[in-house]
């Protein structure tokens, strides 16, 4: 009797262990993860050899929140182009992803290397397709006005304001060749564009539209976007020049645009960090 029950007990003791084992690999807590994004579609369906082995390389221009969730590389598990990153990682079959910050304007001006993509919310133009290549496009994005909330400013009187830009972005271009306005101070990054703007240093900050209603959303009621002006820009990924993943990748792009992967991020990251619908700015004319 008791060699039978023993018998019993190691035949269960198979099973339990079968069933742990099944119920591990199913399991939503083992699944992969990278940072704290949700990750979608089927791992290593659409492989590539990326730039350094066993991760994904992508350049930034920090900070940019909402987009990037965090002032360094070492903090950031989360936001729109870090998550659509680490999908992309995730569908490439690739476990690691790797952030490096970057200049804005050296990212533009194709001097970086060693790097699979750079997502930076960075404007489609045919003067930077010349020195680097574009993604397919994955989202749309106008030029915005930011200002001190209760500053009076319309299409006529922000030609008469110092205005700041970021260097080498659309925007800047956008002031110097349709607004000329007063006087124009060039900032090497956003922050310190936004930080100028706050002190009374400029009178108003111009720059695409989803990134400055993030800002004034973070402000405590600071800023407010007074207007916008239609561009019709579209944001890319930008690969090395002649990269050979560039097809790839856009097809994984693609692919998430599809199957509304891109749509969950903007609207989890986004549509939150700005606080305000982009449709109810009023649009200026140049």
């Amino acid at each position: 009797m008791k060699l039978k029950i023993k018998t019993i007990l190691s035949r269960g003791c198979v099973a339990l262990a079968m069933t742990l084992l099944a119920s591990a690999a199913t399991s939503p807590a083992m699944a992969d993860s990278i940072g704290n994004c949700e990750l979608t579609g089927v791992k290593g369906s659409i492989p590539f050899t990326p730039a350094q082995a066993g991760q994904l390389t992508v350049e930034t221009n920090l900070p940019s929140p909402g987009w990037w969730n965090g002032d360094t590389p070492d903090t950031i598990q989360d936001g729109y182009e870090y998550c659509m990153a680490a999908n992309i990682a995730h569908r490439a079959g690739l476990d690691n992803l790797k952030v490096v910050n970057v200049a804005f304007d050296a990212l533009v001006a194709g001097q970086t290397k060693d790097f699979d993509l750079a997502l930076s919310t960075i404007s489609i133009t045919d003067a930077r397709k010349k020195v680097v290549d574009f993604s397919v496009p994955y989202f749309s994005s106008d030029i915005g006005i930011l200002v001190k909330k209760g500053t009076v400013i319309d299409a006529a009187s922000i030609a008469k304001m110092r205005i700041g830009v970021k260097q080498a972005t659309t925007g800047a271009n956008f002031v110097a060749g349709k607004l000329h306005p007063l006087e124009v101070k060039v900032f090497p990054d956003q922050a310190s564009m936004f930080a100028a703007l706050m002190a009374g240093q400029v009178d108003a900050a111009v720059h695409d539209t989803s990134i400055v209603l993030g800002q004034a959303a973070q402000s405590d009621g600071a800023f407010e976007v007074a207007g916008q002006y239609s561009t019709a820009e579209s944001y890319g990924a930008i690969y090395p020049k002649g990269s050979p993943n560039g097809a790839t990748i856009d097809t994984i792009i693609d692919a998430m645009d599809k199957d509304g992967t891109l749509k969950k991020l903007a609207s989890k990251y986004l549509a939150q960090a700005w606080g305000a619908d982009p449709t109810t700015i009023p649009y200026f004319k140049p």
